[in-house]
Formats: C-alpha cells, structure tokens, sequence
C-alpha cells in the first residue's frame, strides 16, 4: 500500500530541505540564494495539503496551479501549471509540466513529486486543484502514457507565447493542447497545429492581457525568454497580448466539461 501523506512528507522534507541549498528549480527566474528555512517549511505544508486534497478527491487525473510571480496588476493569481496523475509510473500524485530552465529560451516536460513541484520560490502560499469529469480524466491520463503529450511540447520557450502560433509555446500553453487533445474526438489532435486548429474551431478565446509598451521592450531586451513576435502586429501594438495563463485553462475546463470541479488549497 502507499504509504500515508503525513508520512510521505515527513520523509522527504529533510531531503527536500537539502534540495534548497541547490540553485532554484526549473521555470523560475535564477535566484542564487537558496530558500530559506521557513519558505521550505512554508512549501511543504502547502504540498502536503495539496496531496491530501487529491488524495479526498477521488480523482486519477487533475490540474494544480501554483503562484510563483506576483501577476496581480494583470488580474491573474496563478502562474504555473501542471497535470498531476494519480498512479504514475514515477510515484503517486506526480506533475508532468514544462518548465524553461532559469530564464533561457528553452523548455523540457519535467516529472515531479508534489512536494517538489511546491519548492521553489513562491509568491503566495495557495494552490488551484482543477478536477476533470472521469472521462476527462481517463483520456488526459492515456495521451501522458503515448506519444502525443510528448509530441505536443515544443522546446522554443516563451513566458507570453500567443496563443494561435507554434512559433514558441509557454507552460500553461501545453496544458491547454494537451485537454484539446483529450477533449477532442480521438486522434483527431496528434500536433500543435492540430491542437490549435480544434481550439480556435471551437470558438475558444483566451483572457487578453494588458501590457504596455514600456513594459514590453523592457523585457524584450532584457528576457532571453519574452518575446511578441508571434503575437498579431496590431493587437501587440495596442499592448494587447493573448496568451495561455492558469486562468484560460479553467476558463476552457468549466466550456467543455459542465462536471469539472475547482478548488483552492491555502
């Protein structure tokens, strides 16, 4: 039998408190200080609040979000999200996510344990838990096991990737393709441009987000992994940027599936 989530983590958080002397994880910003005591403390408890909560829920398949950045001044809480499956070859309650590695252009699909997913440096101590209907569930959990999830990343990274190009794709873009993948009929989604294509056919739109100029050059110059030239000229020039964020994959979850549940961990 697995053994009990209290337990789970009390075993690992002395081997993940060691892990914080380590250079930050994948996906964030290059800190060069470690996490301190109290934010692995802080980390952990929040992972072993998640991994109860998927634990009570029933579920074999689900979405965790967590709030690495604070992004409030563009309406979003949450910046980073993973599909968490149940009975994974690698161990119970595993994340599959992309990450772009300490700010470069690139990305890789990554395994994790949810403790490990939770140690890094946080902005806000809370989790989002998106619970597909079964069905849902079942066919996310059969494209992590093919070809398809794998086929569906593309390593050119890009923080604010537009939503309808396959230029670059950001983290939570790959979520999203990966659920049109599950959500559409089956085979009928195999690439990104598939992916795409099926989206856009369903009339889905993303929440644009507002940045302006100044903003965007800045980081442009100075973010090997920001770029808008994938982005429509006109929108980028009016600073509107459609991207994949947290909040476009619950927003596409609750269009296509009534029985999705929703939930946050403090």
């Amino acid at each position: 039998m697995p053994a009990r989530p209290d337990r789970r983590f009390a075993r690992l958080a002395c081997a993940l408190a060691l892990a914080a002397t380590l250079p930050a994880h994948a996906g964030q910003a290059c800190r060069e200080e470690p996490l301190s005591v109290d934010e692995v403390r802080r980390s952990l408890s929040l992972a072993q609040r998640a991994y109860a909560a998927l634990e009570e829920s029933g579920a074999t398949v689900a979405l965790v979000a967590r709030a690495g950045q604070d992004l409030s001044k563009y309406g979003i809480e949450y910046s980073h999200m993973g599909i968490v499956v149940r009975d994974h070859a690698a161990g119970r309650w595993t994340v599959v996510h992309e990450l772009n590695a300490c700010g470069t252009a690139s990305s890789d699909l990554y395994v994790d344990g949810v403790g490990n997913f939770f140690l890094t440096d946080l902005y806000r101590y809370r989790a989002q838990v998106v619970i597909p209907s079964p069905d849902v569930q079942a066919r996310v959990a059969q494209l992590l096991v093919g070809r398809t999830a794998r086929r569906l990343h593309d390593p050119h990274y890009n923080m604010l990737a537009y939503v309808y190009s396959t230029r670059y794709q950001n983290s939570n873009q790959w979520v999203l393709e990966t659920l049109a993948a599950a959500s559409a009929p089956p085979r009928a989604v195999e690439t990104r441009a598939e992916a795409q294509s099926w989206l856009q056919g369903q009339g889905y739109r993303v929440r644009t987000v507002q940045i302006p100029a100044v903003t965007r050059l800045g980081a442009r110059m100075f973010r090997a992994n920001v770029a808008f030239d994938d982005h429509p000229f006109d929108r980028r020039m009016a600073g509107q940027i459609d991207t994949v964020t947290t909040d476009a994959i619950v927003d596409f979850v609750r269009g296509q599936d009534p029985r999705a549940r929703v939930f946050v961990v403090e």
